[in-house]
């Protein structure tokens, strides 16, 4: 049941009747002796925020309209025709599947928030255009999760080796993603830069996570550590954000309270 937030209000001074104790004489105001209202927790947020793959439905929704604008403008007769006969581009479809796998994503790790996650989605970048898919704030420690719905197996390349320098690459099937590793490290900075003024957060570690949704992983072992950010499935993600911590459960909630003002809704 939520707490009563108790409201005291002075009470007006009266006028006394002229004569009784001097002419206008005034009682003096009343000084209110109530405890101070309890903080509305509301105003935190709740244990969940924001709306994961918004942002990315939004552009998607933007391209479609202005292709099908394009071809309508083009071929007035028969623009209803070629679009439906025409796949969109893949620049196009990938805003679509990348919003998918967000949402996935976001089911897997809603399902967490009875274990002290607490979770911020869909956060955009102060000054920029990008935005960080997920935020997850527990007692661990505070966790940058960028959503990926890629098909083949992730895995980690290696070479080089005694007359070679040792090289470390991102594959997913024949596929080398390893620029997807800048993006992530990119963010864990900025919230790293976000939190310097939280005191909660002093000496909590910010890590980061490359999530694949979808892809072919195998059914024992699997995941990875590569440039320190974590490449794994959503099992094993929700596995290291319950696992525990330093933090107390008031200290997640000024965490996530100061990140989602950092961070808001894209």
């Amino acid at each position: 049941m939520p707490a009563v937030r108790r409201r005291c209000r002075p009470r007006q001074p009266r006028t006394r009747r002229p004569g009784r104790s001097g002419p206008g004489f005034r009682v003096p105001a009343r000084r209110c002796r109530c405890p101070p209202a309890l903080p509305d927790r509301s105003a935190r947020g709740s244990l969940v925020d924001g709306v994961a793959g918004a942002s990315a439905r939004r552009e998607h929704r933007r391209r479609q309209a202005k292709r099908e604008a394009a071809v309508r403008a083009a071929h007035p007769r028969i623009g209803g025709l070629i679009l439906a006969l025409t796949d969109e581009p893949q620049s196009t479809r990938a805003w679509q599947r990348g919003a998918v796998g967000e949402e996935r994503l976001a089911q897997r790790l809603n399902q967490l928030t009875g274990k002290g996650v607490r979770l911020l989605h869909d956060r955009r970048i102060p000054g920029t255009r990008a935005n960080i898919d997920h935020l997850a704030v527990t007692a661990s420690g505070v966790y940058v999760i960028d959503a990926k719905r890629f098909t083949g197996r992730p895995h980690l390349r290696v070479d080089g080796g005694f007359l070679r320098p040792r090289t470390e690459m991102l594959m997913v099937g024949t596929r080398n993603c390893t620029k997807l590793l800048d993006g992530v490290l990119g963010q864990v900075q900025l919230v790293a830069s976000a939190l310097a003024s939280c005191p909660q957060a002093k000496d909590s570690p910010v890590r980061g996570m490359l999530c694949f949704v979808d892809a072919d992983w195998p059914l024992i072992a699997g995941s990875f550590r590569i440039a320190q950010i974590d490449v794994l499935w959503p099992g094993k993600a929700a596995e290291k954000l319950t696992s525990p911590g330093a933090l107390t459960p008031a200290d997640i909630d000024l965490i996530h309270h100061h990140l989602a003002a950092a961070f808001p809704r894209a």
